[in-house]
């Protein structure tokens, strides 16, 4: 391009949506009104049904290009790049134009038409089986790029990361695919062409223009996502590095489970920390400028995220204090139940109902926890007998201790005791204690060992005591003493009540006589 054309406004000539060249300015025509009378003048002709004619004519020593007799535009020393006279600068023009009308008509025919729709039918049943197959290649085959050990349950790796940062670029491939195949089909038509391509044009200049400034480096919406893109990258691979570390090395090592957890959250963020440093200052960030970011975010933190940060560091202090473990079963508040994971801000709680509850960190450290796999791998259980009187103390003892060593689940060290607790009132009482390996199968145990006493208590003929009462009434005259008003009205009452009766009584004796003897006179009457 020349000189002059770098330093002056330029407007483009277009021929259904496609860009043929610039116009400069010159004189008192601007770039744009030549354009736009040029773009018209095209617009006509390319709608017209006959052929078109492009010539050069000269006029006062300028070359002057007609489209079908109609003045288009006049070459300036301004339109030509360098080393081109302004005549060979307009017979490549001429030649451009005449070209993109003929295939504008062209593109206008029924013929041209239906080979479109048929381009367009297979460009979409393309662009569905290409939408398939990326989603079977990142079920199937992405997939194998997480480490089988990281789904292991006993490692407690949590390949969320690179799995996220895999769906996300599947989604974002899918989606340039059917942008792509948009963008492609409305190229095909010359009424949609220049629509298309002036809304991808809009598209592309908002997300190409700055949007923030930074210090000496401006950043469009394009620079954000790809550096939030990474960003994500920089987390995948965080993730796949502290998966494969606790699945192949540490995994290997004897220390425990909850310092594996530790080791591996601990090089899980220094290389979250690492990464993002070094991806602020490859993408042009001065580190020193972001200290009013950073204290704004600690106000943030001190106003409006008081419970946040309260659970992030409620998450360190468990996690290198070490005080709760994954794989520990624990009892909080009403939830019981095995520590599945421990995350920055809340713990994964496996219930015996095979629930899992999220419980807040600073739960942990706000009330009493009971962890029955603290620093130990031994549990106590006690299971309170009481029997009827009449047995042996030995025999129970032996019965109860016969039970807890035919246990499979029950440790043989510490040995199961039996202990007598003392004489009630109908029964005696004893606890059997025994050691168990495994808390959360406590009331299992529990039930079958109660399963198995029960059996054995019948088989050695020893009863269990349940409560009995006896009742022992006394008879003879109860001590009260009435009144003589009220023995009077008592004894008018009775002797009015058997007046009573009595003359009832006479009443029924008469009606049930004459009753009787009118009956024998009618059955006279009839055998006579």
């Amino acid at each position: 391009m020349s000189v002059q054309a770098q330093s002056r406004p330029t407007a483009h000539i277009t021929v259904d949506g496609r860009q043929l060249f610039e116009l400069s300015e010159a004189g008192q025509f601007s770039a744009e009104n030549r354009a736009a009378d040029a773009n018209l003048i095209l617009r006509e002709a390319v709608r017209s049904s006959g052929g078109v004619k492009v010539e050069i004519v000269e006029t006062n020593q300028l070359p002057v290009i007609l489209v079908n007799n109609r003045h288009l535009l006049t070459v300036t020393q301004q339109d030509t790049f360098t080393g081109r006279t302004k005549q060979e600068q307009a017979e490549i023009w001429a030649q451009r134009i005449r070209e993109a009308v003929e295939q504008g008509q062209e593109e206008r025919k029924l013929d041209y038409f239906w080979r479109a729709i048929l381009i367009v039918a297979l460009s979409v049943l393309g662009a569905i089986a290409l939408h398939f197959l990326l989603g079977w290649v990142g079920r199937y085959w992405l997939r194998r790029l997480v480490p089988r050990e990281a789904n292991h349950p006993e490692t407690g790796a949590q390949p969320k990361g690179i799995e996220l940062f895999l769906q996300l670029t599947l989604v974002v491939v899918r989606s340039l695919l059917w942008i792509g195949i948009a963008i492609y089909i409305t190229d095909l038509f010359p009424l949609t062409r220049e629509w298309s391509r002036s809304i991808a044009n809009i598209l592309w200049m908002s997300l190409t223009s700055p949007v923030i400034t930074i210090g000496e480096s401006s950043y469009s919406v394009i620079n954000i996502i790809i550096f939030i893109s990474l960003l994500f990258g920089v987390l995948a691979i965080a993730g796949t590095l502290t998966n494969l570390l606790r699945s192949r090395v540490l995994r290997m090592t004897n220390v425990s489970r909850g310092v594996q957890e530790s080791i591996a959250i601990a090089i899980y963020y220094s290389l979250i920390f690492i990464g993002t440093v070094l991806l602020l200052q490859i993408w042009g960030l001065d580190i020193s400028s972001l200290a009013i970011v950073a204290s704004v975010f600690g106000v943030a933190i001190g106003f409006g995220l008081q419970g946040v940060a309260k659970e992030l560091v409620s998450g360190f202090v468990i996690t290198f204090e070490r005080a709760i473990e994954i794989g520990d079963f624990v009892q909080i508040g009403e939830f019981m139940g095995t520590v599945e994971r421990l995350n920055a801000r809340s713990t994964y709680l496996r219930t015996l109902d095979d629930i899992v509850v999220i419980v807040p960190n600073s739960r942990f450290l706000d009330t009493e926890v009971v962890n029955w796999n603290h620093q130990t791998s031994a549990s106590r259980l006690v299971l309170p007998i009481r029997v009827a009187y009449g047995v042996s103390i030995n025999t129970i003892r032996s019965a109860l201790l016969e039970v807890a060593l035919t246990n499979p689940d029950i440790l043989k060290k510490p040995h199961p005791t039996v202990w007598f607790q003392g004489y009630g009132e109908d029964f005696l009482n004893f606890q059997l204690l025994v050691w168990i390996s495994k808390p959360r199968k406590q009331f299992q145990i529990k039930s079958d060992l109660y399963f198995q006493i029960d059996e054995i208590l019948r088989q050695n003929n020893i009863n269990i005591p349940f409560p009995q009462r006896s009742l022992h009434l006394r008879t003879g005259s109860l001590p009260l003493e009435l009144s003589p008003q009220l023995e009077n009205s008592l004894s008018q009452l009775s002797e009015g009540l058997i007046n009573l009766l009595k003359n009832q009584l006479q009443k029924d004796t008469a009606n049930g006589a004459n009753n009787s003897s009118a009956k024998t006179q009618s059955e006279k009457s009839d055998s006579e």
